[in-house]
C-alpha cells in the first residue's frame, strides 16, 4: 500500500496566497508506479500538499501550494502527451487546506464499477457554465439533477435541482433506475463538484435509455468561476480542509464534524449539541429516558413552549441578506433600495446609519461596495412577530419518523415576519434533543399532516418519495361553487417561477407539468362543495391554482379569488375564517422496511 508523506505545516511570503487546484483528465495511463515516484518527488521539492490519484483511466489531483509550486506541477505533468490537454480550475487561500501529500494508484479515478462506461472515449454533451445560466435565465424546461452525495447537497445545490439521493457515488447506479420513467424523455442537465462524477454519470445514464444528456462543463466551481452565484443556492462542498467554497470560490466558515464527518454550517456549530472535536447536531444523542413520552405528553411539551408564543417577546432578529451575482460592485444603498424596492431609498438611509447592516467585520456605511455571494445581516431590534395557531398535534413518534397534524396560520419555516413563530422553530425548543427534518412542506395556511424524519439515513429515504412523487396524498378541499362534474383530472401545466407578486398560475407555453385527480364529495347549501384532491405531481400551490383555474377556488383562500380574480399572498391570522385545504391522508413507503405507512389527520371543522 502506498505510504503518506507527512509533512510540516508551510506557509507563503506574506502577500502570497496559497493557489488550489482540481483537475482531471480520462485518459490511458501506462507506467504508474513509475509515475508515482516522479511526480512524489517532484510535489516533495515544491512543497505541494494534496491528492494525486493515478488510474489505468486516466489522473485526477486536488493539490495546493505556491504559485511557481502549482505551476511547475502542471508543466511537469503537460509536458506528457497524454496528459496534454489537463485543465484545473483554480482558487485561492490564505492558508494550506490540506495536511499531506498523497500520491495513490487506484483502478478507478472515481469509483463506479460499471462494464462499458468509458469517459476517455466517450461522455455525454457538455454544457458550458455560461449556457447553462442562459438556459435558467429564460425559464427553459430541464430537470436539473445533482449527481453528488446528500451531504454535499445540504450545503448548496442550484434552485429547484433534484439530488440524486446517495451517500455514496458507487450507488449512483441503483438511483437512477429508480427515477420515474417520464423523465427519460426529458433534458437533463446533470452536475457535480468539477465534473468529474458526470463523466461517468451521463453515459451510465444513456445506456438506462435517457434520451437527452447534458453534464455541466466544469461543474459547480466551473460555474461559480464564470457566473457567480446566480441561481444557485449556498455554499459548494469541497474535498480539502477549507470544507466548502462560495460563489466567488472563498473559504467560507463551514467546517466537519470530528466524530460523525458531517459538514457544518454556521448555524449547526451555534447548536447546543456542537462540541469541537466531540459530537454535532447530526450525532449527537440524547441522554436515556426513562419512559418515552405519549403523544399526549408531547402535545403538551409544545403547548408549553408556545405559551407564549415564543416570537410574542421582542427580541433582535438577525436577519440573512445575500448579494446577487447582479449587484457586484455596487454601493450598499443601491443594492437595498434596487433589491428590496417595498422600502423607501431614505429609509434604507437612515437603517443603514443606525448601524443595523453588518457582515462578519461588523456595520457597513452607504457607500460600502458590495460583492456578489457576500453574505450581510440586517439587524432587527425589538421584533414582535405576528400571533400564529400553535395548536400542533402529535399523530405518529417513530423510531424514523415523526407525523405532525400542523394547524393554520403556521408557516413551515422562518421566512418574512415569521421566525421564532414557526413550526420548525417551535419544534427545536419543544424537543432540543431532536434533530427533526422535513420530509415535505405545506403552506402556512394549509392544515394537515406533514413528515419529520429523525435521523439521516429516515430524511433521505422519504425525502426522495416527495420528490420522485411515489407518496400518496390526499387533500379535503371546501370550494366556492359547485361542479357539474363527479370526477375531474386537471392536467395544466403551472409555472415554473413565480409570476408578478410572487403568484404561480396556469402557464400552457413554458410551465412545469402538473396533474391533479379531484372527486367532488359533498355539496353545501350554501353553493360551496367539499373536493378530495390527489395531486401526482409536486408544483408549488398546485391544488390551488388548478381549482381556481377550474372556476373554483378554496373557500378563504386570500390569494387565487373568484372570477379569476388575485389577491395577496399572506399569511392568515388565527383570526381569520381559515382557509379551506387539509392535508388528510398520507402513505408512503416505511424508511427501514418499505412496508406502507398509512396516516390520517381527521378532517377540521369546515368539511361538515
Amino acid at each position: 500500500m502506498p505510504t503518506c508523506d507527512a509533512q510540516p505545516a508551510t506557509s507563503t511570503p506574506p502577500n502570497e496566497s496559497f493557489v488550489n487546484i482540481a483537475a482531471y483528465l480520462f485518459t490511458p495511463l501506462d507506467r504508474l508506479p513509475e509515475r508515482r515516484e516522479e511526480l512524489r518527488r517532484l510535489c516533495r521539492t515544491q512543497q505541494l500538499k494534496g491528492t494525486i490519484l493515478l488510474t489505468p483511466e486516466g489522473i485526477n489531483l486536488f493539490m495546493a501550494g505556491s504559485r511557481s509550486g502549482i505551476d511547475t506541477l502542471l508543466t511537469h505533468l503537460r509536458s506528457d502527451p497524454l496528459l496534454a490537454k489537463l485543465e484545473t480550475k483554480e482558487s485561492l487561500s490564505d492558508r494550506q487546506p490540506f495536511r499531506r501529500l498523497l500520491v495513490k494508484i487506484k483502478r478507478e479515478i472515481i469509483a463506479f464499477g460499471i462494464e462499458n462506461v468509458a469517459p476517455a472515449s466517450y461522455t455525454s454533451k457538455k454544457l458550458p457554465a455560461k449556457q447553462l445560466k442562459a438556459w435558467l435565465d429564460e425559464g427553459r424546461p430541464l430537470t436539473l439533477l445533482d449527481t453528488r452525495n446528500d451531504y454535499e447537497v445540504e450545503l448548496g445545490t442550484f434552485e429547484n435541482a433534484l439530488p440524486i439521493g446517495v451517500d455514496h457515488f458507487r450507488d449512483f447506479p441503483e438511483a437512477v433506475r429508480k427515477l420515474p420513467e417520464e423523465m427519460k424523455d426529458q433534458p437533463i442537465v446533470m452536475f457535480c463538484t468539477g465534473g468529474i462524477r458526470c463523466e461517468k454519470a451521463g453515459p451510465f445514464m444513456e445506456q438506462e435509455g435517457f434520451r437527452e444528456i447534458y453534464q455541466l462543463d466544469g461543474g459547480i466551481l466551473k460555474y461559480f468561476e464564470e457566473c457567480g452565484g446566480d441561481h444557485y443556492q449556498g455554499d459548494c462542498f469541497v474535498f480539502d480542509q477549507r470544507v466548502a467554497v462560495n460563489p466567488q470560490l472563498e473559504e467560507t466558515a463551514t467546517t466537519q464534524c470530528f466524530a460523525c464527518q458531517h459538514p457544518l454550517t454556521l448555524a449547526d456549530q451555534q447548536s447546543e449539541h456542537y462540541e469541537a472535536g466531540v459530537a454535532c447536531p447530526y450525532c449527537w444523542k440524547p441522554a436515556e429516558s426513562p419512559r418515552p413520552l405519549t403523544l399526549a405528553e408531547r402535545e403538551a411539551v409544545i403547548a408549553a413552549v408556545t405559551t407564549p408564543l415564543p416570537g410574542s417577546q421582542p427580541y433582535e432578529n438577525r436577519r440573512p441578506l445575500n448579494v446577487p451575482a447582479r449587484y457586484e460592485a455596487c454601493t450598499l444603498i443601491d443594492f437595498l433600495a434596487d433589491f428590496l424596492p417595498h422600502i423607501d431609498r431614505l429609509e434604507w438611509h437612515d437603517v443603514i446609519a443606525l448601524e443595523r447592516i453588518v457582515d462578519r467585520d461588523g456595520p457597513l456605511t452607504a457607500e460600502t461596495i458590495v460583492r456578489a455571494g457576500q453574505r450581510l445581516t440586517r439587524l432587527e431590534p425589538e421584533t414582535t412577530e405576528p400571533a400564529v395557531n400553535p395548536a400542533v398535534g402529535v399523530l405518529a413518534w417513530e423510531d424514523e419518523f415523526v407525523v405532525f397534524n400542523k394547524p393554520a396560520p403556521l408557516p413551515m419555516h422562518p421566512c418574512g415576519r415569521f421566525n421564532r413563530n414557526s413550526l420548525t422553530e417551535i419544534l427545536s425548543l419543544a424537543f432540543p434533543g431532536e434533530h427533526l427534518t422535513p420530509a415535505h412542506r405545506l403552506d402556512s395556511n394549509t392544515t394537515g399532516i406533514v413528515i419529520f424524519s429523525r435521523s439521516r439515513r429516515s430524511a433521505k429515504a422519504i425525502q426522495r418519495q416527495f420528490e420522485q412523487t411515489t407518496a400518496s396524498k390526499t387533500y379535503l378541499c371546501r370550494v366556492v361553487g359547485q361542479p357539474d362534474w363527479q370526477e375531474m383530472l386537471s392536467t395544466e401545466p403551472i409555472s415554473s417561477r413565480p409570476a408578478e407578486h410572487g403568484f404561480r398560475v396556469v402557464d400552457r407555453d413554458g410551465g412545469d407539468t402538473a396533474e391533479t385527480a379531484f372527486r367532488v364529495l359533498k355539496h353545501f347549501p350554501n353553493g360551496e362543495a367539499l373536493i378530495e384532491a390527489t395531486p401526482r405531481t409536486g408544483r408549488t400551490n398546485q391544488i390551488r391554482v388548478h381549482l381556481w383555474h377550474l372556476g373554483f377556488p378554496l373557500v378563504g383562500d386570500p390569494s387565487y379569488l373568484p372570477e379569476q380574480q388575485l389577491g395577496r399572498q399572506q399569511t392568515l391570522t388565527p383570526n381569520d375564517p381559515p382557509m379551506c385545504l387539509h392535508a388528510w391522508r398520507l402513505s408512503f413507503a416505511h424508511p427501514a422496511d418499505g412496508t406502507t405507512v398509512s396516516v390520517e389527520a381527521a378532517p377540521p371543522r369546515w368539511a361538515d
